[in-house]
C-alpha cells in the first residue's frame, strides 16, 4: 500500500492548486455539532437514507415535507407508536412513496434511536462519542440494531449526518483494489477491518478526516 504523500501528490496533480483540491474535499461536523443535533433530525435523515435507496434521490427529496408530516416531524417517541394499522393507511397517502417495507423502517428505527439514548444519554452523543478508527463498528451497529441499512446504507446515513467516515463506493472500492488493500469490495469483517486499518494510517499520517481521505482515494480511479 502506498504512504499518504502519494495520495495526496495524485491529487494536487489532478486539480492544478492547492486552493481547488482543498475546495473539492467534504467537511465533517464538530462532534459538539454532533451532539448538539436532536433525535428527530437523525431519525429523520435515517428514514431519508432508507427511502434513498434504490430510488432517485429528487424524487424522495421532494416528498419529503409530506414525509415530515405524516411522521410527526419524526419524533422518534411519536414514531415508536405507529403500529401496523396507522403505517397501512399511509399506505394510501399518495403524498409520500408508499413502500411498505420502508415505512415499517421507521419506528424500528425510532425504538433503535430510543434504545442508544436509554444507555447514551442521547443518540448525538452516541455518534459523536464512537472512535472513527473503528468506523466499521458503527456500521455494524447500525445494521444489526437499525432496519433497512445494509449495503451502505449505514456509511452514507453517517455522512449525510457529517460523522467522519469513509465510504466503500465503485471508485473508493476500485482503488483500495489497486493498492492491494483489498481484492474485491470490502463487504466481509475481514476486508473491512483491512480497509479501516489503512485509512487509520493515512488519518495518522495526514491528520485528516476519513471523508476527504476517502474522497482523494476515489480521485485516483481513471474516468
Amino acid at each position: 500500500m502506498r504512504d499518504y504523500q502519494w495520495l495526496h501528490e495524485f491529487c494536487l496533480n489532478r486539480f492544478g492548486s492547492v486552493k481547488a483540491f482543498e475546495a473539492s474535499l467534504p467537511k465533517p461536523r464538530t462532534d459538539a455539532q454532533l451532539r448538539a443535533t436532536p433525535a428527530d433530525r437523525y431519525l429523520s435523515t435515517l428514514a431519508l437514507r432508507v427511502f434513498r435507496a434504490g430510488l432517485k434521490h429528487s424524487l424522495v427529496d421532494a416528498k419529503w415535507p409530506a414525509f415530515e408530516q405524516v411522521f410527526f416531524g419524526f419524533d422518534p417517541e411519536k414514531v415508536v407508536l405507529m403500529g401496523g394499522e396507522h403505517l397501512e393507511r399511509l399506505m394510501q397517502d399518495a403524498r409520500i412513496i408508499r413502500h411498505l417495507g420502508k415505512l415499517k423502517s421507521v419506528p424500528r428505527n425510532a425504538q433503535m434511536i430510543l434504545d442508544v439514548e436509554q444507555t447514551h444519554g442521547s443518540f448525538g452523543d452516541f455518534i459523536a462519542d464512537w472512535p472513527v478508527t473503528d468506523i466499521v463498528g458503527l456500521w455494524k451497529y447500525l445494521i444489526k440494531h437499525g432496519n433497512q441499512l445494509g449495503g451502505l446504507s449505514a456509511p452514507r446515513f453517517l455522512r449525510m449526518v457529517g460523522k467522519d467516515t469513509f465510504v466503500a463506493s465503485d471508485d473508493v472500492s476500485a482503488a483500495l483494489i489497486a493498492q492491494k488493500i483489498v481484492d474485491k469490495r470490502p463487504t466481509s469483517q475481514r476486508d473491512q477491518a483491512a480497509v479501516q486499518a489503512a485509512f487509520n494510517q493515512w488519518h495518522a499520517e495526514s491528520g485528516r478526516p476519513l471523508c476527504q481521505l476517502s474522497v482523494m482515494l476515489a480521485h485516483t480511479v481513471n474516468h
